[in-house]
């Protein structure tokens, strides 16, 4: 169902850019990103035509956990400039047609926050049940997030001899979501960055925010959504939601859909890895099949790379061997036993046919595409880095020293080197090179910005004889669009059926320029290079959109 007036549902067909201020572009050369860098790549990002620029954490931090440990969640990291500094971005992004959302941390803050440095205090501190407290850690207590690396999710304290519950690190207490003055205090956080002119949250670590064995568990977030809507008609709530798509409804708010606007779909991402290691395309579709229905208002969030480990954990052992073997053979290139710590083009050996056919996917697929920075150029990572911070390097604008990022001798992450570094990718040779990376990225935005069925449209996969192909139509009431993906290094010729087309509907390709017509016998005839991809828009006589 298309909804009459769209105005307020902007993420239906938004451009999502991923960007961390202390690793975009360091503007008083101190070796840390900041605003006032940010602010002077505004324009770039405005030409890439980004329409929701999403901030990682830029609150004042010990930086334990790279800003996702909060220390003030009404203050921004020293490091990265003042709240000025960051006001004057939210306004300046909006004048180019950016909004701006942030992530909202609070499942957990650092342990050096002031709610947790007086809820140890003493076991009967006002503050005591901000977080959670035991006298011994409970039987059948969850995994660290971090295998390896903590031990458990209950660190003693030796002030009050109690335990308290982190799920993350152990200098990240869990927040005790259950308390009503905790999230009288989420709201007041939420309020004050709204009134400072953001347009929504990307909601971190959603599941550890809410018990969903208790009475109520999604009661927070149904007022969340409630208490955002009610400041702004316009505001958005998306949500890091890595579970089965029936949990993930739930988290959705069901078919009332009045929880989370919005969700990244892990599943379908997973499943796009093993489709691309098994030169297969059916994993895929077998996942956007799945996909359970959405209220309108919602909208799945489409990803080819995030800020974290590429996690794997949806896939089956084997499935997930699989995947390894294919794009992290070293045991280094891999974290927690679930996840990848590589980028795209790298696992994909600089194949730029295979990783320009995986971004035409990635804007052709239903939902809001969602970027990560630098993977409009064709970014690697850094080995070298520890963990996550390996996708985490300075982003490469120039040739010059340290890629054009910075002139400090210290970073605040090494730059990539080899192959994907600086003197091979960055922005200022791509932006004047029509056939770059960067240029096909621009070209993929604007015809997913003028075709609203991706958004909005109702989902067919169709049917034909090859398995590495997924092809899908998306058709709303004002377009209908085909799209065309081969897995496979081979050439795949299709013979394809399509409804309500005859011999004067046009399928013009919006990729490569030209048309094609039905064959003789009324089907529609294409052949797929080696990685190839189409988009085809389908139109009616007289040059209408058919429908």
């Amino acid at each position: 169902m298309r909804i009459t007036d769209t105005s307020d549902l902007w993420w239906k067909n938004a451009v999502v850019y991923c960007l961390d201020v202390a690793t975009f572009m360091d503007w008083n050369d101190d070796g840390v990103g900041d605003f006032e860098g940010l602010a002077h790549r505004l324009d770039y990002l405005s030409e890439i035509g980004v329409t929701c620029l999403w901030l990682m954490p830029f609150f004042a931090s010990p930086e334990r956990d790279d800003g996702y440990d909060v220390a003030d969640y009404y203050d921004v990291d020293g490091r990265l400039g003042h709240l000025g500094d960051l006001l004057e971005i939210i306004r300046t992004a909006k004048d180019r047609g950016m909004r701006v959302i942030a992530d909202l941390v609070v499942s957990h803050t650092s342990d050096r926050h002031p709610w947790f440095v007086q809820s140890r205090s003493s076991r009967d501190n006002p503050f005591r049940d901000f977080y959670v407290w035991r006298d011994e850690p409970p039987a059948g207590s969850p995994a660290n997030v971090f295998p390896g690396e903590e031990d458990g999710v209950w660190q003693h304290d030796e002030r009050t001899g109690q335990y308290y519950l982190h799920h993350f690190y152990k200098e990240q207490p869990d927040l005790n979501m259950a308390n009503p003055k905790v999230r009288d205090e989420v709201a007041k956080i939420v309020g004050f960055w709204m009134q400072m002119g953001l347009s929504g949250f990307r909601v971190d670590a959603v599941p550890y925010l809410v018990d969903p064995s208790s009475a109520g568990a999604h009661s927070f977030l149904r007022s969340l959504r409630s208490y955002v809507s009610r400041r702004s008609g316009e505001a958005m709530l998306l949500g890091e939601v890595n579970l089965p798509y029936d949990r993930q409804l739930e988290y959705f708010g069901g078919p009332e859909g009045n929880e989370l606007t919005m969700q990244f779909d892990f599943l379908v991402m997973q499943r796009l890895y093993l489709a691309l290691a098994r030169e297969d395309a059916r994993p895929l579709a077998d996942a956007l099949l799945e996909r359970p229905a959405l209220a309108p208002e919602n909208q799945w969030a489409t990803f080819v790379r995030n800020h974290d480990e590429l996690t794997l954990d949806r896939l089956t052992d084997d499935e997930r061997a699989e995947v390894f073997a294919a794009f992290a053979p070293d045991e280094s290139m891999r974290a927690y036993g679930r996840g990848i710590v590589r980028r795209l083009p790298t696992m994909l050996e600089g194949d730029e046919q295979r990783i320009r056919m995986v971004y035409s996917l990635l804007f052709s697929l239903p939902g809001t595409p969602v970027l990560f920075y630098g993977e409009e150029i064709g970014m690697g990572e850094n080995p070298a880095a520890p963990g996550r911070l390996k996708v985490r390097s300075p982003m490469q604008w120039s040739t010059s020293r340290h890629g054009g990022f910075s002139n400090a001798d210290r970073l605040v992450g090494p730059v990539v080197e080899g192959r994907f570094g600086p003197e091979h990718v960055n922005v200022s040779q791509q932006r004047h090179d029509p056939g770059s990376m960067l240029q096909f990225v621009r070209r993929l935005v604007e015809r997913y910005r003028n075709s609203a069925e991706i958004g909005w449209g109702e989902l067919t996969l169709l049917d034909h004889e090859h398995p590495s192909v997924l092809a899908h139509a998306l058709e709303d009431p004002e377009g209908r669009m085909i799209a065309l993906h081969n897995f496979s290094r081979e050439p795949r010729e299709l013979s394809l059926a399509i409804d309500r087309a005859d011999a004067s509907t046009r399928f013009v390709d919006l990729l490569a320029g030209g048309e094609h017509r039905l064959d003789e016998r009324g089907r529609l005839s294409i052949r797929l290079e080696g990685h190839g991809f189409r988009w085809l828009r389908v139109l009616g006589p007289d040059a209408k959109r058919l429908s």
